[in-house]
């Protein structure tokens, strides 16, 4: 190691407070993860106007994305099946079972008839249980995708397919490639942030859902709190003074400009990036989660004086609160809706706790003139299966759903999608998406394009060839625009 990397390196581990401590892995991807050279066809490479970067006029210039992982329950909450509750507690018919390689389940395979009451609403006549009023009470600002399907049943690859394209750890999310290719309208805080719920339960696919993967690392997604600070350890300790922070960042970023001379490495100057945003976001972001200055109507339309539907209501108004100030892209994740036994009390437990404050989010954005120009989408990476699961048992009540990956359903509203309009269908139970399919890699080549992005176009060398979000499919769903 030279005298230089010596005394930068010294330098580095000993600035610890404050910014000078920003190990969040948030804001940094650990050393020795160097990206590629960025290839943006059509895309200009100036940062200070994200207008430029468009391959034709957006439809939308932000995305909130609900991520309810997990996998909800299609037919017990968007997709009534009276044939399901007709032929309840019977054998499947074989024609239905063609897909399905367990010889377990196929054995036994019994039709689990949903328990759920559903209503149609608004104008639209769209369907909803009745553990979702207050969505249902949106059904003309929603646009609604009952035939959606993936290629994986398990959480972590269709987490990852869903996130990021591809099954396989390592490669950008969503929110990155958008903000890669679009940057951020916003000068104080992330282009990308997760803000997860407190539901007491993790996401499968883990933190690789908001990865930067091989793209450079100011592009990850940074994680953001409802209460306390935003992001740990981002407020100075007692005696460090604003002018002392500014004086260390001045000096580490002295001497990361004069390696990147050096060496040229692309990712030290991603670096000298987030720390000038981390700097920016200590008086920027306590201000963004000082929810003082909202009306009470306001609060009341989240949730946020009820212990229930609280955590996720504050994430939900956090999430509005982020798009009027620029932030691109925010992803919010509830988890789980993995529900293998006792499904009806679990479905009750996370639509109370998350249907009023997603309805509120909607509405607010509405009633703020926001929802045109911000993509809202809600979902999880596959469905649950028209069967009830026989490795739990069938105690009547305490029934539960497998994983489904051919056919569920996906919301979407304002951002240039249709309003109280519903795309495709399902077979009688359920079971198979078969009327306007829309795949995994459809909806994300939907979305690029309703952010003015050509989904073929934005793509990325690395390691000798050129990747994108969609990898080597998907098609734009015209019909929902």
């Amino acid at each position: 190691m030279t005298p230089v990397q010596q005394n930068r390196r010294r330098f580095l581990s000993s600035g610890g407070c404050g910014l000078g401590a920003i190990a969040l892995s948030q804001l940094l991807a650990d050393d020795g993860f160097a990206a590629s050279s960025p290839v943006r066809s059509e895309l200009a490479s100036d940062t200070s106007s994200a207008m430029a970067r468009h391959h034709f006029p957006p439809r939308a210039k932000n995305v909130i994305f609900i991520f309810m992982s997990g996998g909800p329950s299609h037919v017990d909450l968007f997709d009534p099946k009276p044939e399901l509750i007709r032929l309840h507690g019977q054998p499947v018919p074989e024609e239905f079972l063609k897909t399905l390689a367990d010889p377990v389940i196929r054995g036994d395979a019994r039709c689990f008839g949903s328990p759920r009451k559903f209503t149609q609403y608004g104008e639209s006549g769209m369907a909803f249980s009745d553990y979702l009023p207050s969505l249902g009470a949106c059904a003309d600002e929603l646009c609604m995708i009952r035939s959606m399907y993936t290629t994986s049943s398990n959480h972590d690859p269709g987490q990852l397919l869903m996130q990021c394209g591809s099954v396989l750890f390592g490669h950008p999310c969503m929110g990155s490639w958008v903000t890669w290719g679009l940057g951020s309208e916003s000068k104080n805080l992330p282009g990308f942030v997760v803000l997860l719920s407190n539901s007491g339960e993790g996401v499968d696919a883990g933190t690789a859902l908001w990865s930067n993967g091989f793209l450079p690392s100011n592009y990850r997604g940074v994680t953001f709190r409802s209460q306390g600070d935003p992001i740990l350890h981002l407020s100075n300790p007692a005696g460090v003074s604003q002018r002392l922070q500014r004086d260390r960042l001045d000096a580490v970023g002295q001497m990361n400009r004069e390696r990147l001379a050096q060496t040229a490495d692309p990712e030290i100057n991603a670096r000298i990036e987030a720390y000038e945003l981390a700097w920016r976001m200590q008086m920027a972001a306590p201000e963004l989660i000082d929810f003082r200055q909202e009306t009470e109507a306001t609060r009341q339309l989240y949730g946020l004086n009820d212990e229930t539907t609280r955590p996720f209501g504050a994430n939900c108004l956090l999430a509005r609160r982020m798009v009027e100030r620029g932030v691109r892209f925010v992803q919010l994740y509830h988890s789980t809706w993995d529900d293998h036994s006792d499904l009806n009390n679990h479905l009750k437990k996370n639509t109370s706790m998350t249907d009023l404050p997603a309805a509120g989010l909607i509405k607010d954005l509405s009633q703020r003139g926001l929802l045109d120009e911000t993509l809202v989408i809600w979902g999880g990476e596959f469905g649950r299966t028209p069967m009830h699961e026989i490795r739990r048992g069938t105690t009547p009540g305490k029934e539960g759903r497998d994983h489904h990956p051919f056919g569920f359903t996906i919301l979407l509203a304002g951002g240039g999608v249709k309003s109280g309009f519903v795309l495709g269908r399902t077979d009688e139970l359920g079971y198979h998406a078969v009327e306007d399919r829309v795949h995994v890699h459809d909806l994300q080549a939907t979305i690029l394009h309703c952010l003015g992005l050509d989904h073929t176009q934005l793509t990325y060398r690395h390691h000798g060839r050129d990747f994108r979000l969609t990898d080597v499919a998907g098609n734009v769903v015209h019909k929902i625009l």
